[in-house]
């Protein structure tokens, strides 16, 4: 089991020393999947992790395609760190509950989750003018809200098999592999297919699902550019229905499996 950050680290918006070090990435990103945020907390968060694509390099730039590709990669790096509780720790957190109404509410906390992402990031976007710009460019904004909500599809996935009773094999790099090709080919885990499970870097293949996936899902995220706070209504209304439908599908799919094994009681 993976334990979830107690808490977001000290917020300093970005701009101290924090933000170049390789790992603060990673676990800014890991804090941004806990479901309960304030939203003043989301949006300095989000202006941390924005901050620290930029630190990165890919977030000065406008192009497509060289930013998706480093958000490809720099997934790979952040998916080991992203906190996947298992199924006692689940049960625990939601009231004992297990099966399908567990999974009801993951799904629905989920979606809530992005779209909060997208209300914030669309809200900071709204104030980018009054912001120095070296912090609240565009392609480091909407780099850092893909690697957010990706992040909390991914987290859902991986919970999502620990409800239907089919966790995902492996630790590390090897289990994050898994979870990106389950995100990007919006399945669950086939342990029957070529190579799962042994697999410890993403092939070309699974790559160029990947990076197409973000493209779609990246698409969606420029609708937070939009004037004022439309731009945040629309995004936050994207995210919760995109979440939803993956997590909708994400179900179908285990429940083919899912065996409703006897369940101790668990104490809240």
């Amino acid at each position: 089991m993976v334990t979830p950050p107690s808490s977001a680290p000290p917020d300093d918006g970005g701009t101290s020393g924090t933000a170049g070090r390789e790992d603060a990435l990673p676990q800014t990103v890991a804090s941004l999947t806990a479901a309960e945020l304030e939203p003043a907390q989301r949006r300095r968060l989000l202006g941390r992790l924005a901050n620290q694509v930029r630190a990165r390099g890919p977030g000065r730039t406008l192009r497509v395609r060289a930013l998706l590709r480093w958000v490809a990669d720099s997934l790979v790096e952040i998916a080991p760190h992203i906190p996947i509780r298992d199924l006692e720790t689940l049960r625990r957190h939601h009231d004992g509950l297990a099966g399908e109404a567990l999974a009801e509410r993951l799904v629905r906390h989920a979606a809530r989750a992005t779209a909060a992402v997208g209300a914030a990031s669309g809200g900071v976007a709204a104030v980018k003018w009054a912001a120095p710009p070296a912090l609240l460019s565009a392609p480091a904004l909407l780099a850092a809200e893909t690697l957010a909500v990706v992040a909390i599809e991914v987290k859902l996935i991986g919970e999502l098999h620990e409800v239907y009773r089919q966790p995902l094999p492996g630790t590390g790099t090897q289990r994050a592999v898994t979870l990106l090709q389950a995100w990007a080919g919006r399945r669950g885990f086939n342990p029957t297919a070529p190579g799962a499970g042994i697999a410890t870097v993403l092939s070309t293949a699974a790559r160029k699902e990947l990076r197409e996936r973000l493209v779609r899902r990246f698409g969606r995220n420029l609708t937070t550019l939009g004037p004022l706070l439309t731009g945040a209504a629309v995004a936050g209304y994207l995210n919760h229905r995109a979440t939803r439908a993956l997590g909708e599908q994400m179900r179908r799919d285990l429940a083919r499996g899912y065996v409703p094994y006897p369940l101790p009681r668990v104490e809240p």
